[in-house]
């Protein structure tokens, strides 16, 4: 059924977004390096890794200049048009086909890189590994501003691997737990209600029984 609704949803997804697409396709090939799209190698379901699909908002071969694939706040290799498409999430918009091919849902778990992968907690992983990643999840709302909650630490890298993501890895073991048709609507609604007005605190009253955050967090949110 899923599967179904997934076809279904990017299809009408793609068609009416459309001149989005093609407009920022013009755009990126016209400005910052001429590149247009990103393909980086992620981790999916059961663990395969597949070629994920974005518009391009960083300098070529970026993963080997500073923080690696770990992005942070005003990241200097962010390119000029990029920051717009980040902030809007625009530059999401090409993971429409990664969901038409079957590789990714709607819905699920971020898709992260093999080392973001691995720095989920083992026993989040055998739950996130059961289902496909998502362009957008429970996950994906909650850490909107993850670039943000980084840039206010001396230590991107650890705030992110001992704070972020074993938090991260909870949320997605209640996705996966709580995974149904109702709740694939319900984080469709919610996307759209985010991306309209940025509120992370929305999740909540969507959703009462989420994992509380850890004291380093609960701040953000």
């Amino acid at each position: 059924m899923t599967r179904l609704l997934d076809i279904f949803l990017s299809s009408i997804a793609i068609i009416i977004l459309s001149p989005i697409l093609i407009s920022t396709i013009l755009i990126l090939k016209l400005t910052g390096e001429g590149e247009v799209f990103f393909l980086q190698k992620r981790v999916g379901i059961d663990k395969i890794t597949f070629m994920l699909v974005k518009f391009a908002t960083m300098l070529k071969n970026s993963e080997n200049i500073g923080t690696g694939t770990i992005t942070v706040f005003e990241d200097p290799r962010i390119l000029p048009f990029g920051h717009f498409l980040r902030r809007t999430k625009l530059n999401e918009l090409p993971q429409l086909f990664n969901i038409l091919y079957g590789t990714m849902s709607i819905i699920g778990p971020r898709p992260q890189t093999k080392r973001c992968y691995e720095a989920f907690p083992k026993s989040s992983i055998e739950y996130i590994k059961r289902v496909k990643p998502g362009l957008s999840g429970i996950g994906s709302i909650i850490f909107r501003d993850e670039e943000l909650m980084m840039h206010n630490h001396e230590d991107p890298g650890m705030f992110y691997d001992k704070v972020i993501m074993p938090y991260k890895g909870l949320l997605e073991e209640w996705f996966v737990v709580n995974n149904n048709i109702y709740t694939y609507f319900k984080l469709i609604a919610l996307t759209v209600l985010v991306v309209l007005k940025p509120n992370t605190k929305m999740a909540w009253k969507f959703f009462n029984d989420l994992p509380q955050p850890p004291e380093e967090l609960f701040k953000y949110f």
